[in-house]
């Protein structure tokens, strides 16, 4: 808890067994974790059962492959119910560190934002830590055209370490958003819409066989899902389209 307000961390997981356990002590370890819930994706290996013997743990057990973006929807609105003021969504694969928790939360317990991403960007830490170049590439690409298109100045569209206000989750119509990876896409997309500034906080990560990663193909699939949520952002701005992503605050 942070300026009395209650910080849930959600873990959106599929065959995280070998990195689960690891990532949440670290979680717990920041001393201002009220609790965590982790969502399964139907995995195939002992996640459930791992995530079921943490303590402060709420698990969410989807019975089939649902995809990411159904994993996250799941987790805001258990995070939700569960009565959070501050969500953390946290990759229980470790490739981002729950160190930044503290320095996430308090922008938002402070009243200074309602949302946070941690950049592998920022600190020039995305190829130091192992990401490929040809990510990398790809990375700063779509960013810039997302931000000539969004009108936002972000680092990059594209990380999964997020911090969000109750208040925002409650606006954001992120029901309506694809159950794959564009997901996370169209919901910094919906949050530039609704007006709201995004602030980003420099993050160290980690890549290595255990942590989660999409193939080339799955990529190149996402990379045009954001081109496409950025224009149809950009023709809604300008009045030639309307889309159900982007309701009228």
């Amino acid at each position: 808890m942070m300026n009395q307000q209650t910080i849930v961390v959600v873990m959106p997981a599929y065959n995280a067994a070998s990195t689960l356990e690891r990532t949440w002590a670290e979680v717990m370890a920041q001393g201002v974790v009220d609790g965590v819930i982790v969502v399964d994706d139907a995995s195939k290996d002992d996640t459930v059962a791992i995530a079921r013997a943490l303590p402060k743990t709420a698990v969410v057990v989807h019975p089939c492959n649902k995809g990411y973006g159904a994993n996250q929807k799941t987790c805001y609105g258990a995070a939700l119910n569960a009565g959070a003021d501050i969500v953390i969504m946290v990759h229980p694969d470790y490739q981002y560190t729950p160190k930044l928790i503290p320095a996430m939360a308090s922008l938002i317990a402070n009243g200074l934002y309602e949302c946070v991403l941690g950049s592998r960007i920022l600190g020039g830490y995305a190829l130091k830590g192992g990401m490929p170049v040809w990510k990398y590439i790809s990375n700063r690409f779509l960013t810039f055209v997302e931000n000539v298109l969004i009108g936002a100045k972000l680092s990059e569209y594209h990380t999964g370490y997020r911090a969000f206000s109750r208040s925002l989750l409650e606006r954001i119509p992120f029901e309506r958003n694809s159950d794959d990876f564009v997901f996370d896409n169209q919901m910094l997309a919906q949050i530039v819409h609704l007006g709201v500034t995004i602030a980003e906080v420099s993050c160290p990560t980690k890549y290595f066989p255990e942590a989660s990663s999409i193939n080339f193909r799955r990529s190149l699939v996402y990379g045009f899902g954001c081109l496409y949520t950025a224009a149809r952002f950009r023709l809604q701005k300008i009045g030639w389209l309307q889309s159900p992503l982007f309701p009228s605050p």
